[in-house]
């Protein structure tokens, strides 16, 4: 039989980047520069808010903003 004490202590003394079972935990890799879930998500935040921009204007005019009168 195994001493549960034993065990336990074992189970406390691993690392943070494994589970209980001793299965790892991946760490998310985060790159330095690129692509990011964030500036993508901002990108296109601010395309819609120009899109809004450029139709409101258009709108207001009565007329295309690249068909000047």
């Amino acid at each position: 039989m195994t001493d549960r004490s034993a065990n336990a202590s074992a189970v406390t003394n691993r690392s943070a980047t494994t589970t209980d079972l001793g299965t790892p935990i991946p760490t998310p890799w985060v790159p330095r520069w690129g692509f990011h879930r964030h500036n993508e998500l901002l990108n296109g935040r601010m395309a819609m808010l120009g899109f809004v921009a450029l139709v409101a204007v258009e709108w207001v005019l009565g007329h295309g903003i690249l068909i000047w009168p």
